[in-house]
């Protein structure tokens, strides 16, 4: 089955919750990154997480940039997304080995160690919405849940997870997004938070099987569920040769015409999907000329 996203409201509209699907995404960033199984944890649930934040934008143009930035082997996360949900990630060690945490699960927080959560939206005004808050748990959803709270003044509840077959593919991924809207009744709020304490955790609801809208219908289904659309989603990279042409520009004239008298073609690899782009000397004395 295709990835997709829910997006749906409970309470009369006093909730909005959103939840993913996203096996394939998750399996295709394993692939494309050759990554840990560790690495492909927390890569998969921020990209989870990536692409239901960027389904929340409204503008077409609208970008979303996701950054984890800790002091542990990972060493860091980026995730970028759109408001159609397309989404793209690389971990900066994607293979990184360490062992299991206390519950004999992927360690995913002493992979990423403490540091910080960065969202950037550029929503086509002059500057980017920057937020930043300290990793709280390192363990991706809990540190979500907390820049909500803190940074978007959202009371939300972040839910993700990754699991892996033996063979280190991917079994099941997803999660979900749940936030309060500012005049939720406090009876509402009462027993939607009695109601998610007592939830298993997102690995076992998702090794059960569950679609995004059961996902749901388990977790606010007593709240009046309304499924107001599905979205696709996929990990998608709009990378090009011109593209990067832009990039080797960008450098400088001094740095081209170094590499010219190498004397030897260069190759430049995409952060997000590592395919590889050459440039021949004939191009790159081409680049230069364009180089300003």
């Amino acid at each position: 089955m295709a990835d997709y996203i829910v997006r749906a409201t409970a309470a009369d509209n006093q909730i909005r919750a959103f939840a993913i699907t996203s096996r394939e995404m998750v399996e295709k960033a394993r692939q494309l990154h050759n990554t840990s199984p560790v690495a492909t944890a927390a890569l998969g649930r921020l990209l989870s997480a990536g692409a239901m934040m960027g389904a929340m934008m409204k503008g077409e143009k609208d970008l979303l940039t996701l950054q984890v930035k800790g002091d542990g082997p990972l060493g860091g996360i980026t995730v970028t997304a759109d408001s159609r949900a397309q989404v793209k990630g690389y971990v900066y060690e994607p293979a990184v080995l360490i062992p299991a945490n206390s519950q004999g699960k992927l360690d995913v927080a002493g992979a990423v160690g403490e540091g910080m959560l960065q969202v950037i939206k550029d929503l086509g005004m002059k500057e980017p919405y920057v937020g930043q808050t300290a990793l709280q748990t390192s363990e991706i959803a809990e540190d979500l849940t907390y820049y909500f709270a803190a940074s978007e003044q959202i009371p939300s509840s972040v839910g993700l997870g990754v699991l892996l077959n033996r063979e280190n593919t991917v079994r099941q991924a997803g999660g979900f997004i749940i936030q309060l809207m500012p005049y939720t009744e406090d009876k509402v709020i009462d027993n939607l938070e009695a109601k998610l304490s007592k939830m298993a955790s997102v690995t076992e609801l998702l090794d059960q099987g569950l679609a995004p809208e059961q996902l749901l219908e388990k977790l606010i289904g007593d709240f009046g569920l309304v499924v107001n659309d599905t979205i696709p989603t996929e990990f998608s990279c709009n990378c090009s040769k011109e593209r990067v042409e832009k990039a080797i520009i960008s450098i400088g004239r001094k740095e081209i015409r170094e590499m010219i008298q190498e004397g030897k073609p260069i190759e430049v690899k995409c952060h997000f999907c590592n395919h590889a782009y050459t440039f021949h000397i004939e191009e790159l004395k081409e680049i230069l000329h364009r180089a300003k």
